[in-house]
């Protein structure tokens, strides 16, 4: 699965599956146990999906073995051993804050999905198909974590859907050099068509003008999203709206490396480092 930069309410680092955060030190303590249990079982979701040598039909069976246990532990069912370690503090941790299990099927329906496009080297047709598998892959984040945190206004709940759905646009931005050689499209036919741009340039080792062109477009809509949701850091108190500062500056600092590469990322990787984080702090604290 694609990895992303820290989703709302964590500015830490995280190594694995970065659409979920690791607890960090500006987590209240009391939520550190359920959003360690809510990322243990999307990063497990995540090896099942995208770590070692299986093929697309034994991903998507252990996928289906996995929501199955999802289910069965919503049901009150005990966990299998296989996976007990994962789902022993999740079913406490649903018991306890109530989380939405529709939430986290929605997260699995996103890893189905990818394998399965993937296997198939299948392409998004339109941005509102893309969308649509934010909508799953990244959106069940934020608000899961607003859950924890009593947040459930029609507002901040669209807010974070922005933010979310930018964090997981910004990171198909941030990854193109790498995604495209291992035959994960998420530039859609409509953009592609639009900018004049045949999928075969993707992959091929030097840009053209077209090619940077829908780059830099795409960038510049995952910004747009981003600054749209940007205003619900206003709208949570304490810990959690400066975790959130610090994770949209993080987003919108890739966008920024993104924009400096000219479209170039389709063949370096931009990162952000250590020597980022005073300007990403400055510009929180001016949010």
């Amino acid at each position: 699965m694609p990895t992303s930069p820290p989703a709302p309410t964590s500015a830490a680092p995280v190594t694995h599956y970065e659409n979920f955060p690791v607890a960090s030190i500006l987590c209240p303590p009391a939520l550190r146990p359920p959003i360690a249990a809510l990322y243990g079982f999307a990063r497990t979701a995540d090896d099942l999906a995208d770590e070692g040598d299986a093929s697309p039909a034994q991903r998507l069976a252990d996928l289906a073995a996995y929501r199955q246990e999802l289910h069965a532990m919503a049901a009150g069912g005990t966990p299998d051993p296989r996976w007990a370690a994962v789902f022993g503090p999740l079913r406490h941790a649903t018991a306890q804050h109530g989380l939405p299990v529709a939430l986290m099927d929605d997260l699995l329906s996103a890893f189905v999905q990818d394998v399965d496009v993937t296997a198939r080297a299948a392409t998004y047709a339109d941005r509102d198909q893309l969308l649509d598998y934010c909508r799953r892959s990244a959106n069940p984040v934020g608000r899961l974590l607003l859950h924890l945190y009593g947040v459930d206004d029609a507002r901040s709940l669209q807010q974070s859907d922005a933010i979310c759905s930018a964090l997981q646009l910004i990171n198909f931005w941030q990854d193109l050099s790498v995604d495209l050689p291992r035959g994960r499209h998420y530039l859609t036919d409509a953009d592609l068509a639009r900018w004049g741009v045949a999928r075969t340039e993707l992959l091929q080792p030097h840009t053209t003008a077209a090619s940077r062109a829908l780059v830099m477009d795409c960038a510049a809509w995952a910004r747009q999203l981003m600054v749209s949701g940007a205003p619900l850091v206003h709208r949570l108190p304490g810990r959690i709206g400066w975790e959130l500062r610090l994770v949209v500056q993080g987003g919108l600092r890739i966008l920024d490396k993104v924009d400096a590469l000219q479209g170039d990322s389709l063949l370096q990787r931009p990162t952000v480092g250590k020597a980022d984080l005073p300007r990403m702090l400055w510009r929180a604290l001016a949010m």
